[in-house]
């Protein structure tokens, strides 16, 4: 049984994380907090301690790291007998900390595929280009690494293996549909870090379609779905981080990713966009000052964290999965459903955050129970879905699904009986 948990970042999702570990550190053991700014990751305690979510007696400690020094990270890693690591920074760090993982012999988590800064937009496959040339690393070391593992990617690609699973003997085809029907009250904000915002949709986006990669413009296509609670929404095709791999492990011709966009988001990236302000190249002012534009408005743009407490609404995201069962034609969607107001109530963070820092925190028990200790490189859709998302279901977000039967909270044992022996294992271990 794996014991005590490095948590890598200090943004919203890394506060929801720490609330999460910190309500079942009993099964997690200590929990350590760092960042480049120490400060943050102790206003993260102190909201852990004011919101009474620490349930053990472990540790909660913070620490300052620049997680880019690997040999600093590895020293971090055990000095604090750290035996899991929730990468939960930006995305430019996953390769240095993965490292430090497997040279030290933590289980590594992210939510996130790897960034270059240097690079927007890279073409497929984007887990081929970095975290996937780690793989025999991982292999050889018996290190435990989970790509991917917030909720979109994370629990979208555990819902689409899950739905193929139990109630498909074919697939054609896997829409994720991503809605954030809330409201922060601002003229304009991004959910999470604006930079790594802006630079999934300034270039191409990427579908897999028939078979293959196809690209178009963002905001190109759109399509307005009917889903639960949220209702009728509009939502553009767009890449995004799961395609990648559960394009590559699933077999499945079409699988494309969807995201709600409001017409006012639309008219202001628009315009930041065609002035060039999203650019992550450096450009010099009149006066001499060299600056990067894409940060610069990173820098006015209020702080994701700050949104939370006068959040309101709700957010759906979920798989349409469309196919066939004993001939016949099948369609079932797999989702969830999560409230603003109520993820701050719980743990002061809104429910974009919640909803990645949640997965990667359930994720991080089932490797400490031994379930997912896989001791090697894998993408969650690799997995068994179902000891997943029974623990989701425990821990703050319950997955419902709709098909020809209706709509209920779904119980992964008992839409597939199959596997009630992994189910007995968790429970005991």
């Amino acid at each position: 049984m794996k014991r005590n948990v490095l948590i890598i970042g200090a943004g919203g999702v890394a506060h929801v994380a720490a609330h999460k570990c910190a309500q079942n550190n009993i099964v997690l053991g200590d929990i350590h907090i760092a960042s480049r700014t120490l400060g943050k990751c102790q206003a993260i305690i102190d909201s852990i301690k004011k919101k009474r979510n620490q349930r053990g007696s472990g540790l909660l400690k913070a620490h300052q790291l620049d997680a880019m020094d690997v040999e600093a990270t590895k020293a971090l890693i055990r000095s604090t007998g750290s035996q899991i690591v929730i990468n939960v920074g930006s995305p430019f760090l996953n390769m240095s900390v993965m490292t430090a993982c497997i040279e030290t012999g933590a289980a590594y988590l992210d939510t996130a595929i790897h960034e270059n800064p240097d690079r927007v937009c890279e073409p497929p496959p984007w887990y081929g280009n970095y975290e996937w040339k780690r793989r025999d690393a991982c292999r050889e070391a018996g290190v435990t690494t989970i790509l991917g593992v917030g909720f979109d990617p994370g629990v979208v690609n555990a819902y689409g293996r899950f739905a193929m699973d139990a109630y498909f003997d074919e697939v054609d085809s896997i829409d994720i549909i991503d809605i954030n029907a809330g409201s922060h009250g601002h003229y304009f904000a991004t959910n999470f870090d604006p930079e790594i915002n802006f630079r999934e949709f300034t270039s191409k986006v990427w579908s897999w379609e028939g078979g293959k990669w196809k690209a178009s413009k963002m905001f190109e296509h759109r399509k307005d779905w009917d889903l639960p609670v949220v209702g009728k929404s509009t939502a553009y095709l767009t890449g995004h981080d799961e395609l990648h791999s559960m394009s590559k492990n699933l077999g499945v011709p079409n699988i494309r990713f969807w995201m709600g966009f409001g017409e006012h988001y639309i008219n202001v990236f628009t315009v930041l966009n065609n002035l060039g302000l999203l650019s992550e190249k450096p450009v010099r002012t009149a006066e001499g000052l060299e600056v990067v534009p894409l940060k610069v408005v990173k820098a006015v743009l209020p702080d994701p964290a700050s949104l939370a407490p006068t959040y309101t609404g709700k957010t759906c995201i979920g798989d349409l999965v469309k196919g066939r069962k004993d001939g016949k034609p099948q369609e079932v969607l797999v989702y969830n459903v999560c409230d603003h107001k109520d993820c701050y109530e719980e743990v002061g963070s809104q429910a974009i955050s919640y909803t990645a820092g949640v997965p990667v925190v359930a994720a991080a028990m089932l490797i400490a129970k031994g379930v997912w200790d896989v001791r090697q490189m894998v993408n969650v859709e690799e997995l068994d879905p179902k000891p997943f998302i029974e623990l989701m279901n425990q821990i703050g977000l319950v997955t419902r699904v709709r098909d020809a039967k209706g709509d209920r909270v779904l119980d992964p044992y008992k839409e597939s009986v199959a596997t009630v022996r992994v189910r007995k294992q968790f429970v005991d271990a």
